[in-house]
């Protein structure tokens, strides 16, 4: 017996591994992050079936403890494949399920003309302007000749006091 180790003994593993980490994680980011692992895993099964090819040629170059480390990589692999498409498949249903009550509410409300919209704005509560007064900013008049009165008597009221 040969201490060879297959070409993908370490890294069958290894992807296996992280692909179910990486699924795992994938449950709690709505699915999002479940399709790279599911990528990962199936590189990590056709890696092994190649390594397992190569050993099934020749038995006597490689050794059995590599076989068993790839052939565990493969198990692990199918578990993350398994498992991180039904996490894919089951995000996938929650937004088409999600999508459909969205757009059907959405219709519902178009067809009851109800365009009510939840604006935490409310122009009903503004208190800065008055919406029941309405100002004409053209209509305007400043009478000048009223200001230049108010302005002398102002001067003569100083002048005074100042005497």
């Amino acid at each position: 017996m040969s201490e060879n180790k297959l070409p993908a003994d370490p890294l069958a593993l290894i992807l296996g591994i992280v692909a179910l980490v990486l699924g795992v994680a994938g449950c709690c980011c709505y699915g999002i992050t479940a399709l790279i692992p599911l990528v990962m895993a199936i590189i990590g099964v056709v890696v092994a079936n190649k390594s397992l090819k190569v050993y099934a040629e020749n038995t006597e170059g490689f050794s059995e403890v590599s076989r068993s480390n790839v052939s565990m990589a493969r198990v692990i692999n199918i578990i993350a494949i398994v498992f991180n498409g039904l996490i894919v498949l089951v995000f996938i249903g929650m937004f088409i399920l999600y999508g459909t009550f969205l757009s059907s509410a959405i219709m519902d409300s178009y067809k009851n003309g109800d365009f009510e919209t939840s604006d935490p704005y409310e122009c009903e509560t503004d208190t800065i302007y008055d919406y029941e007064e309405e100002y004409e900013y053209d209509t305007i008049e400043v009478d000048t000749i009223e200001t230049d009165s108010t302005i002398i008597y102002e001067i003569k009221e100083i002048e005074t006091i100042e005497n």
